[in-house]
């Protein structure tokens, strides 16, 4: 029988012209698989303007917030993966409708993906193929771990998705809060990096929010750049209201933020990330220091258990150069965490965090202590303000909008008159092909994440034992004895140092430093210590190249070719890093045999479909500024699921092809990692996900660990020709 899944009104949004000042509203039906839109609310006999057939290739794209005929819309788009063109896009004006259709949408799309995924068991043989999938701007659903179905649906989504952008991000374990939000710093969920007492202490309670100050020494910044600090209140609000208020920039902010003066937008680069220019009002000794003002890349994403990220870094831009009577500020790192708690007594909580890290600039106040603190206190205090604002309306009517900023470029003399910005001549700066990309910095290893829990710090994991870890130790998977691999044949061009400081190169990182899933993972969602790697990683490669580097393996010489002379099994995984020059990181895992009917030799042998299920990524950035570590975060992510992944099937190896310019998400990462490599340390550590009894525990292929990599320090690498 058919059946109406969802409908409702939303605006038909598209690239034609549909309007001088007003927008088309259009009914939109989903029906069973069918996805419709009509020009009024549909009758019997009534034909839709368009249709598209839901099944397990569609894909649903988030667009975040565009600017449409004078309204700030949440656009949606919905396409086949195998005809990409053949698309519907519809928007709405708060985000809760975007939502509800998103989660419809996706439920169908899921209960048509699992005989595909189910079809991901058989071993089938897989040949080279070295086309990329144009799918990868998609939203897939993976299922679960059949018995742990309804465990997850309290702690974690049931399905996993497949992004390209960054508006609909990671599990909520990743700003888990509403359990322990009263309780004292030691007490704080531990898988929490921004609450880690190894990154932070507590400063003062001020406005009945707390202060806390970052304890990471950075040597990187100028003297004038202060500490990061962060306030942390709870709000009487949802977190659509706050996050409306928070993304304004118009005359409502002066009702809740005392710092704020004057803000525009540059330039809206897409939907999930803008250019911003933003007028401080600072009250110290204003007769005496000049205000301040910031250029900065504003990014937002939304993760899945309903809170908002919202990042600052500043950015130079042509059109934003310096304005006269005005100081030009640097934001190192700032924005707000938005996480919904439980309500109390009918009333929605939230927990508002907002992190600023600044460097006020000037030739000599700019080192005053006491100037740095009173002003970042004054900023911080914004969400005292916020609080106060939501506790003194009665009644809150439709889902908030939010307004349309005015535009720095188009905005008129007389809305800013108070406030004038005299055109200045600017020399070119950096490019904003870098300016965009890492804007877009959310979290590419969050926002695929299939996980409900973030990894512990390596420090805290020694600090904070708990009686769950203890007993989940005592389940850990036992060592194999096996014979040790002979390594001194294997070398590749980036070299092995096991010392703690040192740089630019790369060492084995300890299985125990990652938590995976247990033995009885699917009736109780324990994680234990991953314990010994089934495969030794032998050798490291850094590749640069004019273009992306396929297949790596085939190159004469490598560790993959030396071992398969040996007759032992290799495992490559080639990192491609996208840009005006391409780099490569490869790494070799080796192994005397796969183990017949093993999860790995089933993912060695499997099909594509399985693969991309199946291969999961743990990162870590145990060094690095607050911003990175944020994007980057430490969630497990299901590459295949993130980016496209090519296989490639040798005789003794198998490549896996990971290319990360196939999503925004990672290139947006990558565009504010790859300025701040060099003071960088990053862990991955590279698995098979198991999803059933018979294949937990889960064991890791391999880990590693990669220091203050150069860019100089790559080759360009001899391939010899494919025979593919």
């Amino acid at each position: 029988m058919s059946k109406v899944v969802y409908e409702g009104w939303m605006v038909r949004y598209g690239r034609r012209k549909i309007g001088r000042s007003f927008i088309h509203m259009r009914y939109f039906v989903l029906e069973n698989r069918l996805l419709a839109y009509y020009k009024r609310k549909p009758q019997d006999t009534q034909v839709p303007i368009k249709t598209l057939l839901i099944d397990g290739n569609c894909r649903v794209e988030d667009r975040g917030l565009k600017t449409h005929h004078g309204h700030m819309l949440y656009v949606l788009s919905v396409y086949n993966k195998k005809e990409k063109y053949h698309r519907i896009t519809m928007a709405a004006f708060n985000i809760q409708e975007v939502l509800i259709w998103k989660e419809k949408i996706e439920s169908v799309i899921d209960q048509h993906q699992e005989p595909q995924i189910a079809n991901g068991n058989k071993y089938v043989s897989f040949e080279y193929k070295s086309g990329m999938d144009n799918g990868r701007t998609a939203s897939s659903s993976d299922h679960e771990c059949q018995f742990s179905a309804q465990e997850d649906e309290v702690d974690a989504p049931s399905s996993l998705l497949r992004r390209t952008t960054i508006g609909n991000g990671p599990p909520d374990s990743i700003f888990d809060w509403t359990q322990e939000c009263d309780s004292e710093l030691a007490n704080q969920n531990a898988n929490n990096q921004a609450f880690s007492g190894k990154h932070w202490r507590l400063l003062q309670c001020q406005n009945g929010l707390r202060i806390f100050e970052e304890l990471v020494e950075v040597d990187y910044l100028p003297r004038s750049c202060s500490r990061a600090m962060k306030a942390v209140g709870v709000v009487e609000a949802t977190c659509e209201e706050i996050f409306g208020l928070v993304m304004s920039m118009d005359g409502t902010r002066f009702e809740w933020d005392c710092s704020f003066q004057y803000g525009s937008l540059v330039e809206e680069v897409d939907g999930h990330t803008a250019i911003i220019y933003h007028r401080l009002q600072l009250d110290w000794f204003p007769l005496f220091v000049w205000p301040r003002d910031l250029c900065y890349v504003r990014y937002w994403r939304r993760n899945d258990d309903g809170s908002y990220v919202v990042l600052f870094r500043s950015r130079e831009h042509e059109n934003c150069g310096q304005q006269p009577g005005y100081v030009r500020a640097h934001v190192e790192s700032g924005g707000f965490n938005i996480s919904p708690l439980k309500s109390r007594n009918g009333k929605p909580r939230t927990q508002v965090q907002h992190l600023m890290q600044v460097d006020l600039k000037g030739w000599g106040v700019g080192y005053v202590s006491s100037f740095q603190q009173h002003c970042l206190l004054q900023m911080l205090n914004s969400v005292a303000g916020l609080r106060e604002w939501f506790a003194q309306i009665d009644e809150r009517g439709a889902p908030p909008r939010i307004p349309v900023m005015v535009n720095m470029a188009s905005s008129s003399v007389s809305s800013v008159k108070t406030q004038k910005i005299d055109e200045l001549s600017v020399p070119p700066g950096p490019s904003l092909d870098q300016t965009n990309a890492a804007s877009r910095n959310s979290v590419m290893m969050d926002e695929y994440s299939d996980e409900d829990e973030e990894q512990m710090p390596e420090a805290e994991q020694e600090a904070c034992p708990t009686k769950s870890d203890n007993d989940a130790k005592r389940t850990a998977p036992k060592e194999e004895p096996f014979e040790k691999i002979d390594l001194s044949c294997f070398s590749g061009n980036q070299r092995r140092d096991d010392r703690d400081n040192s740089r630019d190169c790369w060492r084995i990182s300890d299985g125990n430093n990652f938590r995976v899933r247990s033995k009885h993972f699917c009736f109780n969602k324990t994680k234990i210590p991953a314990g010994k790697h089934l495969m030794d990683l032998v050798a490291v490669d850094w590749f640069k190249d004019t273009k992306r580097m396929d297949h790596v393996a085939r190159r004469h010489g490598c560790a993959a070719q030396v071992a398969s002379e040996k007759g032992l099994f290799s495992l490559v995984f080639n990192v491609q890093v996208p840009g005006s020059t391409h780099y490569s990181m490869v790494f070799y895992f080796v192994t005397r045999e796969l183990v017949p009917g093993s999860l790995l030799h089933r993912f060695v042998e499997g099909d594509d479909e399985f693969r991309n299920s199946r291969l999961k990524l743990i990162p870590s950035v145990p060094k690095g500024s607050w911003i990175v570590r944020q994007s980057v975060g430490s969630t497990p992510c299901l590459l295949g699921k993130a980016v496209d992944c090519n296989y490639i099937r040798g005789p003794k190896y198998l490549e896996v092809d990971i290319d990360i310019g196939s999503s925004t998400v990672a290139n947006g990462v990558l565009g504010l990692v790859i300025g701040v490599i060099t003071t960088l340390v990053v862990d991955m550590a590279f698995l098979v996900q198991a999803n059933t009894t018979d294949e937990l525990p889960e064991r890791l292929i391999g880990a590693v660990r990669v220091s203050h990599i150069e860019l100089s320090s790559a080759i360009v690498p001899k391939l010899d020709a494919d025979p593919s």
